[in-house]
């Protein structure tokens, strides 16, 4: 009896010393990542600081509608200056260009932009240094293909095409028309959700189209989300919910999903084909991004 009461008492002593080294663990664990994300974080106001003083550094006073002349011993605006046109405080923005910890809000960061004379790529810099994400941005269904890109589409030698945030098909190559037909439809109707619901041979041509319909409207649903203060986005869905019965009772499911890449089979003269496709953003500006299909390698 002796013997298991010793060796019971034994076994919570080493269970409270696991205890212990469990919780020594846990907290040098914890120290050790608040400690290097303070170091982050440290980098990021300097690396912001710098970059504030890099751009006042660069205008006069006469870009921002402030007279001219006199003597200046740095180069550019004035810290009280920036400030004033901001409508913070001289100390507090003094402290913000010292990277001190302060919080800042998106309607200073863009009234900052503005007073700046920042463009799109500058002030999202800015959102990123200040608030480690992308400012909020309505999404715009860009109708523009750059030259280049068209030339490099025709150039591909797998089906390809260039799709903005409404889905409409801005510019395919030969072999993309040869696949989904896009060249029959007038430029108003070349739009990949309304044929993806609206076409017969769309729907013919992808096999198992009562399953890749609703996933394919489900990842639209994502580029919908953006571009919600245009009135054609909008326009799209209202109509094809009048003529199309499943569009619209899988539209109020609200499903999201946003696949990238993956495999499409589809109908080709009776034949059904594995085609692998991917969607590659070519101008993230634009919201613009080329679609590519090629066939599936064979093992």
């Amino acid at each position: 009896m002796d013997s298991l009461q010793e060796e019971s008492r034994h076994s919570g002593i080493q269970y409270k010393q696991l205890q212990f080294n469990c919780l020594c663990y846990y907290w040098q664990q914890q120290a050790h990542l608040k400690d290097s994300t303070m170091r982050s974080l440290q980098r990021t106001r300097h690396e912001l600081a710098a970059y504030l003083q890099a751009r006042r550094a660069r205008l006069l006073p006469q870009d921002v509608g402030l007279p001219g002349g006199g003597r200046r011993r740095t180069p550019g605006l004035r810290r009280e200056e920036v400030a004033a046109l901001a409508g913070v405080g001289l100390t507090w923005y003094t402290w913000l260009e010292q990277g001190r910890d302060i919080g800042v809000s998106s309607a200073f960061l863009d009234k900052l932009a503005e007073v700046l004379k920042l463009d799109a790529a500058e002030r999202r810099h800015l959102f990123l240094l200040a608030h480690a994400r992308p400012p909020a941005e309505e999404g715009k269904t860009f109708c523009v293909v750059p030259p280049l890109v068209r030339r490099l589409l025709h150039e591909l030698a797998h089906p390809a095409y260039v799709l903005n945030l409404r889905w409409d098909v801005l510019a395919f190559n030969a072999h993309a028309d040869a696949l989904f037909g896009f060249g029959a439809h007038a430029a108003a109707r070349r739009n990949l959700l309304w044929l993806l619901f609206t076409d017969p041979l769309l729907r013919q041509r992808l096999v198992g189209w009562e399953e890749q319909a609703p996933l394919m409207l489900s990842s639209f649903r994502r580029d919908y989300a953006r571009a919600t203060q245009e009135a054609d986005i909008h326009a799209l869905a209202e109509e094809l919910e009048k003529v199309s019965p499943e569009f619209k009772l899988w539209w109020r499911r609200h499903d999201v999903h946003a696949p990238c890449e993956g495999v499409r089979h589809l109908d080709v003269d009776g034949a059904q084909l594995a085609y692998e496709h991917t969607s590659l953003t070519i101008d993230a500006d634009r919201h613009l991004r080329l679609v590519v299909y090629a066939r599936q390698a064979q093992e």
